[in-house]
């Protein structure tokens, strides 16, 4: 894997996009079940002799704080990424289970001698309830913390205990009457079976994969727990934008001379109109910054400009535009108009690059200056610019 190291924004991020997602999927599931009073079980006749040992909820507890710790230890964006993904990824799949067919534990817990563990009871009890049983995310996520955070445990005797604490924790789940022995299998089995299908093979964002978890989001939210048609709609829009990008699809939007046809928009409209706000926030955050940026004297790089901006122009400036989100400013569509769709935050084929590169330097060689540019001006075309200022460098060399 890449060693590129993964910073503290980075790092709060994905525990941000974490602790969401989980809060959402669990406590949805567990309302859910609870207001459809489920008394389903899952459990094996000889489960009424295992004990019920109370200080084993120190374990238990103990997976939220390797929750938050996991994504402070591990080193580089790609292992972050890795670990963030397999986590998202378990934690869907476990929500829809938990709301497709829900199961309560099958007995109450004892009474708690020990003062200090009635404390600690209660404290789960504000956050859980018997459902939400299987596959067991504790078990699930053990499995993935050990996975991603063994290899940063230089010391043996240290990784003994890590690999004991986490065994621990996941046979905890059985102790404090919270799980059964088949909730623990299966949670094994969501653990091994993200780890199958989250691969440290990619380096770069897989925006597919983002896309599927929020539609995911809202199809257990909005559309299963709550029966919303709106949310229904967003969902498979969503899970539309997210085949194009696992297709490579770079065309899906199918925008033409600036636009895009209106039955693009009714199939879209949630990803256009999320991409359209996102560009007036940066257009506003940015607001006292250069809006064009002069990389030679016939290169201009930035984002998509308003009418306004786009009067800073040359009147005879060519537009090269990358954005496939954004319709092109009308006032730029009467200059020499070139579009050519890009995936954002995803690096384009080099056959793309080369039609773009190509179109570049027939309107530089034609004397022509040319307005460069993609939805927000951070990624596509500055990997644009930055090939072909390399490529005339090596030329002249």
């Amino acid at each position: 894997m890449p060693s590129t190291p993964a910073t503290v924004q980075h790092r709060l991020r994905h525990l941000l996009l974490n602790s969401l997602t989980f809060a959402l999927c669990y406590l949805t599931a567990n309302a859910l079940a609870q207001h459809l009073g489920v008394n389903r079980h899952a459990v094996l006749p000889f489960e009424a002799s295992i004990p019920f040992l109370q200080w084993m909820i120190l374990p238990y507890l103990s997976s939220g704080l390797f929750f938050c710790l996991a994504f402070f230890m591990v080193r580089s964006q790609d292992q972050l990424r890795l670990l963030s993904q397999r986590l998202l990824l378990a934690t869907i799949i476990a929500a829809f289970i938990f709301v497709l067919y829900p199961l309560q534990f099958s007995w109450p817990r004892p009474a708690i001698s020990s003062a200090w563990c009635v404390y600690l009871y209660d404290y789960l009890a504000l956050m859980d309830k018997p459902y939400n049983q299987l596959p067991s995310l504790h078990v699930a996520y053990c499995v993935l913390f050990w996975t991603a955070l063994h290899r940063h445990v230089r010391s043996t005797p240290l990784r003994i205990t890590l690999a004991a604490w986490l065994l621990l924790t996941a046979t905890s789940t059985l102790f404090t009457y919270q799980h059964h022995l088949l909730d623990v299998l299966a949670g094994l089995l969501l653990g091994w079976l993200c780890i199958l299908l989250v691969t440290p093979k990619k380096t770069e964002p897989q925006v597919a994969f983002y896309y599927l978890i929020f539609a995911s989001l809202l199809l257990i939210t909005g559309v299963i727990a709550r029966h919303n048609l709106f949310a229904l709609y967003i969902a498979c829009s969503l899970l539309l934008v997210s085949t194009a990008y696992y297709r490579g699809d770079r065309y899906f939007l199918h925008k033409k001379k600036g636009r895009h046809p209106w039955w693009i928009w009714l199939m879209y409209a949630p990803y256009l109109i999320g991409y359209q706000l996102t560009w007036y926030a940066v257009v506003w955050r940015e607001r006292r910054k250069p809006v064009i940026i002069k990389l030679t004297e016939q290169l201009l790089v930035g984002r998509r400009l308003s009418a306004k901006e786009a009067a800073q122009l040359p009147s005879d400036c060519s537009i090269i535009d990358l954005a496939n989100e954004l319709s092109e400013t009308p006032a730029l569509r009467s200059h020499g108009y070139w579009h050519f769709p890009l995936l954002d935050l995803t690096t384009p084929t080099n056959e793309a690059m080369k039609e773009i590169l190509q179109r570049l330097r027939a309107e530089i060689a034609d004397g022509k200056t040319v307005y460069l540019h993609c939805a927000m001006g951070y990624s596509r075309c500055i990997l644009l610019a930055k090939l072909y200022m390399s490529q005339g460098v090596l030329s002249k060399s």
